[in-house]
This record gives C-alpha cells, sequence and structure tokens, in this order.
C-alpha cells in the first residue's frame, strides 16, 4: 500500500472583522445600560448611556452619558467609582479576550442642543417682531 502524505494548508492569519470595535462598542452600550439599573448608589440618577468608544486593542472603553434627573458631576463621580463592578458584569456578559476599562464621560450635546434651539426661537421671535 503506498503511503499517502497530507499537506496541511499553510496557516493563514485571521482578516479583521469590519466594523468589530463598532459591534463591541455597541455591545457595551446596551450591556452596561442594563448593569446601571442594578447600581443602588443613590447619587446616579435616570442615566441615559449616549455612546461608547473603544480604543483600537480593546483596552479602554469611553462611555458618554447624560442625565435626566439628577446632578451629573455626583452622577459621573458615582459610575467612575462604580466602574469595576460594572465592568466585572461585562466579563460575564461579553465574549471578548479583554474586556476594556470603564471611563464614564458627561456629555453636554443634550445641553448645547437645548442651548443652540432657544437661541434660533429667540432669533425667529425678534425677526418675527420686526416684520
Amino acid at each position: 500500500m503506498a503511503g499517502f502524505v497530507f499537506l496541511k494548508a499553510p496557516m493563514r492569519h485571521k482578516k479583521a472583522v469590519p466594523n468589530r470595535s463598532y459591534r463591541v462598542a455597541d455591545q457595551i452600550q446596551r450591556d452596561v445600560a442594563e448593569l446601571i439599573r442594578d447600581l443602588k448608589d443613590p447619587r446616579v440618577g435616570m442615566v441615559t448611556i449616549n455612546s461608547v468608544e473603544v480604543s483600537p486593542d480593546y483596552a479602554h472603553a469611553q462611555i458618554y452619558f447624560s442625565v435626566l434627573v439628577g446632578e451629573h458631576e455626583a452622577s459621573a463621580l458615582a459610575l467612575n467609582e462604580a466602574a469595576g463592578f460594572l465592568r466585572n458584569g461585562l466579563f460575564k456578559r461579553l465574549s471578548i479576550h479583554t474586556v476594556p476599562t470603564l471611563h464614564f464621560h458627561f456629555d453636554r450635546t443634550t445641553e448645547r442642543a437645548a442651548d443652540l434651539t432657544a437661541l434660533i426661537a429667540r432669533a425667529n421671535a425678534v425677526r418675527a417682531k420686526e416684520d
């Protein structure tokens, strides 16, 4: 019987999955929003996670939030103090090699939008009086 030699195909590196960092950031946003509901800290008001930016090596995640009710400084402090607890919850939910360190930042976008809307309304009122 003739011997057969099976050659293994050379190992190829996996190509980077397109938009993976966006998908990871979206999943972190959903999971952190759910985990925040479990926090018992009274300083955390009604928090909305607006966006998440993940570093290319997935070591850090910048989480931007807004607050409907409560002080944003106190909420930011409480969320950054609870970042370890929230990261531990992410370990249980995410199936990635590195779960990022979480950094919370208050997002002033809604405040700026409200200010711009008020300025536009004031300018329109002045223009209507002039006409």
